[in-house]
C-alpha cells in the first residue's frame, strides 16, 4: 500500500497546533467523511481507503497516511494537497 510521510516545521505551541489540527480534522470529517480521534499528541484518521495520523512533534507536524488500492493512482495529487495545507496552516 502506498504511504505518504510528510514533515512540516512548526513554531506554534502544542496547544495552538492542536487547535489548528482540530480545525483541519473538522474539515476532513465534513469533506471526506473521515473518523478522527486524538491519542495523546497524535490525531488518528480513517475512512475506507485511507488511514493515518497527524502528530505534533517538538518543533514539527508529522503526517503519515496509508492509501488503499483505489486511491493509489491519486497518491501524488493527495500528497500535494496535504503539503499545500501544511504550508497554509503551519509555515
Amino acid at each position: 500500500m502506498p504511504r505518504i510521510t510528510l514533515q512540516q516545521p512548526c513554531r506554534m505551541t502544542p496547544t495552538e497546533a492542536r487547535s489548528v489540527i482540530d480545525q483541519i480534522a473538522a474539515r476532513m470529517r465534513e469533506k471526506f467523511g473521515m473518523a478522527c480521534e486524538w491519542h495523546g499528541d497524535s490525531l488518528r484518521f480513517t475512512r475506507p481507503g485511507v488511514k493515518g495520523d497527524i502528530a505534533i512533534g517538538a518543533r514539527e507536524i508529522l503526517v503519515n497516511a496509508e492509501l488503499g488500492l483505489m486511491l493509489s493512482p491519486m497518491k501524488g495529487m493527495i500528497e500535494q494537497e496535504i503539503r499545500r495545507k501544511l504550508d497554509e496552516h503551519f509555515a
